[in-house]
């Protein structure tokens, strides 16, 4: 009898295991990310912080090898990308048309549209955004192919104002397309070399803000940025003065004792209102503004420059919000079809 009992009590707790185990809910499905990006990108973006705690969330990152075809990888869920030429757009825009359920972070061709500065900012300029919370536009800008002899004429009918800002018509994220020229009087104007674009500078207190647009998310962070020309000095000078990248992680001004006309923050309403009409009309998810405010005003805003993807890794707090935005891209696949 006792031994009867014993095994009863036995089979009793083997079945209160597996009720207990068929309760666990079940494993949440891996988010696989292949991404295609160069190394130099690779490896300001991929820091071990990132990977862990993407790991932490279910997220893992596959190299993609661009010279194989992107079909007999995978599969992915998302597909982040930086890469250039026609050859790899082509393979991104037939592999979209196949597997229609991968997100692909961002579409070439919406790239491309930022890779023109005088497309670049059109959208804004088309924009006219003004509201309660300030105004945003473009500087006033002309484009010159060639014929670096004929600038000084073509600006002074346009009617262009020194000094000008000389940046390279083609922005394809290398450092060459990040250099600019500041070119004081009409003679240096000469000087330049086309394809450029040349916008009209805008006193601006030395600081830029950098918009970092991350889906729905948004940060902004402080840069120094050239400083400003007083009509006493552009009397007195002359000649091109070259710059190298501006907006670079050692220029931060988050930390700087700044006058606050200078110093403050973009309304947030206004970035909100700018950053998703962007996305709607750029069809990007994944990208950063270059923004001044004229000084002397406290809501008369420019926005300078877009970029595709920047340098994530200079963002506080990167990590978290793009594992979350990562997350939230599968999310909406599943609305669209169940997971």
């Amino acid at each position: 009898m006792r031994m009867q009992e014993e095994i009863c009590c036995k089979i009793d707790e083997e079945r209160t295991e597996n009720e207990i185990v068929s309760f666990h809910p079940p494993q949440k499905k891996p988010v696989v990310v292949g991404y295609a990006l160069t190394s130099k990108k690779t490896k300001s973006f991929l820091q071990p912080k990132l990977e862990g705690l993407a790991r932490n969330k279910g997220i893992s990152f596959v190299a993609i090898d661009p010279h194989r075809p992107l079909s007999e990888q995978g599969p992915f869920d998302i597909v982040l990308q930086k890469l250039t030429g026609k050859e790899w757009r082509q393979i991104l825009e037939d592999y979209r048309g196949t597997h229609p359920e991968v997100t692909v972070l961002d579409p070439p061709d919406a790239i491309q549209h930022l890779h023109n500065r005088q497309s670049m900012l059109q959208c804004v300029a088309d924009m006219n955004l003004s509201n309660a919370y300030g105004k945003v536009g473009v500087p006033r800008q002309l484009v010159i192919e060639k014929d670096a002899s004929s600038i000084p004429e073509v600006v002074n009918n346009a009617g262009l104002t020194l000094p000008l800002v000389a940046k390279p018509l083609v922005n394809d994220g290398s450092a060459k397309s990040h250099e600019l020229s500041l070119a004081y009087d009409q003679y240096s104007l000469k000087k330049l070399e086309p394809p450029l674009v040349l916008q009209e500078f805008v006193n601006h207190g030395g600081v830029l803000f950098k918009v970092y647009i991350v889906g729905e998310a948004i940060k902004v962070v402080r840069r120094f940025s050239l400083p400003d020309v007083t009509k006493q000095e552009l009397s007195k000078s002359a000649g091109v003065f070259r710059f190298p990248r501006v907006s670079c992680a050692a220029a931060s001004a988050d930390d700087a004792d700044l006058d606050p006309s200078v110093g403050e923050l973009p309304p947030r309403p206004l970035l909100e209102r700018l950053a998703k009409e962007l996305r709607r009309r750029l069809g990007l998810r994944l990208f950063n503004l270059d923004i001044i405010r004229e000084h002397g005003t406290r809501d008369h805003f420019y926005v300078i420059d877009i970029n595709y993807f920047p340098g994530l890794g200079k963002m506080p707090e990167y990590e978290h919000i793009f594992t979350d935005f990562l997350l939230s891209l599968v999310q909406s696949q599943c609305k669209k079809k169940p997971c």
